[in-house]
């Protein structure tokens, strides 16, 4: 195990608080597609659809009655059904990620006094908390 080397802290354990990101192994959770990068999601695609199978017949019955999106529909010269749909909704496919834990806590590596620690639901929350944060303590030096 590699040592951390760690600069000694000029004030006690409780003057200071951690912010951290973490993903916990092996556990995924469903997400939409903006989230993971889809790139169906970001351009938009394409379905071919043989409507001459029973599979054809039953995904094309369901993309124009059931799917909820919005698309063209065209056929091809071989007689397959184009479905083209706008970018910036969701695919058909069901994507998974490591979720993230966005946690704030008292104090620093060397333990946290209080026990007291919250975990911000939404990512942008916990940058904004970290920016006061950060802007409190450059007040606080700037009236030394």
């Amino acid at each position: 195990m590699q040592l951390v080397n760690r600069i000694d802290p000029a004030m006690p354990v409780g003057a200071y608080q951690t912010y951290s990101i973490t993903a916990p192994r092996d556990v995924t959770v469903v997400a939409a597609c903006e989230q993971v990068g889809c790139e169906a999601w970001a351009r938009g695609w394409d379905s071919v659809i043989d409507e001459s199978t029973d599979l054809g017949k039953t995904q094309a019955a369901y993309i124009r009655g059931q799917s909820g999106r919005t698309f063209r529909e065209m056929k091809t010269e071989a007689g397959l059904t184009v479905f083209r749909f706008e970018a910036h909704q969701r695919c058909f496919a069901e994507h998974r990620t490591r979720p993230e834990i966005y946690l704030v806590r008292d104090g620093d590596h060397r333990g946290n006094p209080t026990g007291r620690q919250r975990q911000h639901a939404r990512p942008a929350d916990w940058v904004e908390d970290f920016g006061d944060h950060q802007q409190r303590i450059a007040e606080q030096a700037e009236r030394g």
